[in-house]
């Protein structure tokens, strides 16, 4: 998938009520006070970003590519966007206020190192909100539940770290953080423009020679069909982990 049809899929998911109140939790979780200097870690197009600001906050977006940082300085001139990994944060020990990072952990090699990252910039008093899928979790209607699951399987040890939302909570408190909460929200996707979501499943698999092209087209096709005629379903638990630094 390319840079630009990633950023394509990520608006229409971000417009998707669903993840319009999942940010907004994200937010209240965070507290962000006025004035105050939070970084959104993974900013993509840097809505998060944008959104904080309006909050009243000083955000400062970071991603480690430099396509979607190049977007997100274009469509919010005046906001402040890096390019830097989240295991080597541009920051001084305790500058910080707020640390988010939504959908990322689970593309780290070591999202442990990320969470002790995220524990020297904050400041004592600092909150920290981590936002992510569990890739094992996708629920996916389909008339061929058992290839769906191997397929799911498949695609999810595609990814560095599938588990990464559900060791949210363990990351934190290995990292020292207290006051740690846990909450899951469900995001269910029938539209059919978020058809790729579904079908890069299939593909995830077949790249990984979990299935035969032929099972990921008919799975595709069947996956397709149910777009068209309004029978799409895709349910995603999605895994919201708050912390405070003492």
């Amino acid at each position: 998938m390319s840079n630009q049809t990633l950023i394509d899929l990520l608006d229409r998911v971000d417009r998707h009520p669903g993840q319009v109140a999942l940010r907004s939790r994200s937010y209240e979780l965070l507290d962000p006070v006025a004035g105050s200097r939070v970084v959104d870690v993974g900013c993509g197009a840097g809505l998060a970003v944008a959104e904080l600001a309006a909050l009243g906050a000083e955000p400062i977006g970071l991603d480690v590519d430099d396509h979607v940082i190049e977007v997100a300085r274009s469509r919010h001139p005046g906001l402040e966007f890096h390019r830097a990994d989240a295991c080597d944060l541009p920051f001084g020990d305790g500058e910080l206020t707020g640390y988010r990072a939504d959908k990322v952990y689970h593309d780290l090699a070591d999202p442990a190192r990320a969470a002790a990252e995220a524990w020297r910039v904050l400041a004592p008093g600092g909150r920290i909100v981590l936002v992510g899928q569990d890739w094992d979790t996708f629920v996916i209607d389909s008339d061929d539940p058992a290839l769906t699951r191997a397929m799911v399987a498949a695609r999810a040890d595609t990814v560095p770290s599938p588990h990464a939302a559900r060791r949210h909570r363990t990351l934190l408190l290995d990292a020292g953080f207290e006051d740690v909460t846990v909450e899951v929200r469900t995001g269910v996707f029938t539209d059919g423009s978020l058809l790729p979501m579904v079908t890069g499943v299939a593909e995830g698999a077949y790249a990984a020679g979990a299935v035969t092209r032929w099972q990921a087209d008919d799975w595709i096709a069947e996956q397709t069909g149910r777009a068209r005629r309004g029978r799409l379903f895709l349910a995603v638990p999605m895994f919201l982990a708050a912390a405070r630094r003492p």
